[in-house]
């Protein structure tokens, strides 16, 4: 499940999409405000798992259910603090344990990330003197940030693995990659039109897809 906003969220609207992983049609759907499950439960669905993008505040919204935490959003987290193009050792080293995610189990990954902060805490714990009232700041906030982003979503990043009989997908990339994308798209090649008009194509293009999942992509 995911939602995209069409213009600003103060004068625009947002569509909630919730995907079934096993038909790949989108099952219900609905114009909405803020991102809720409400809308959904309300339609008679049960919702067993929900993976999120990590916005503020989304991944312990839906506790208790089994929450999954996005692997690209994650990645794409660490690229804003890190760059793409790291020049030191310990930002090399934390984006190369960053690019196991998905491919060892949870154990392992939290065994790295725990050596990683052994060899370079003295390196994380640099100082650097400022005119602030504290008078310093860390030297190395934004490598900081990314493994303290790490560090608190770690309890997220391998839900999919925990409740396999869910088929909990790891990213969110079948909605903001494939529908979100192709619905922004079409709404591109029709600008200038009102909010109602844009809800139409909407509700064309989705319940197309649900009769025809095969002839869009997903």
């Amino acid at each position: 499940m995911d939602a995209t906003y069409f213009g600003k969220r103060s004068r625009g609207f947002g569509l909630l999409v919730a995907k079934d992983v096993l038909l790949k049609i989108p099952v219900v759907y609905c114009f909405i405000r803020y991102e809720t499950l409400r809308e959904i439960q309300e339609k008679g669905f049960e919702v067993q798992s929900v993976t999120v993008d990590g916005r503020k505040g989304l991944l312990g919204l839906f506790e208790p259910l089994p929450v999954q935490m996005c692997h690209f959003h994650q990645q794409q987290i660490l690229t804003r603090y890190l760059t793409r193009n790291p020049k030191s050792e310990a930002v090399v080293a934390l984006k190369r344990i960053s690019s196991y995610l998905g491919r060892v189990s949870e154990c392992r990954f939290r065994m790295m990330l725990d050596c990683w902060h052994h060899r370079y805490q003295t390196f994380l714990e640099e100082k650097t003197p400022d005119e602030s009232k504290r008078g310093w700041h860390y030297t190395h906030k934004r490598l900081r940030s990314a493994y303290r982003s790490l560090r608190n979503n770690l309890p997220y990043l391998f839900t999919y693995r925990k409740y396999p009989q869910f088929n909990i997908p790891n990213t969110t990339n079948a909605l903001d990659g494939g529908l979100f994308s192709s619905l922004k798209d079409l709404l591109k090649v029709h600008r200038g039109i009102g909010d109602e008009m844009k809800k139409k194509l909407i509700v064309d293009y989705l319940e197309n897809l649900r009769k025809n999942p095969y002839k869009n992509p997903l």
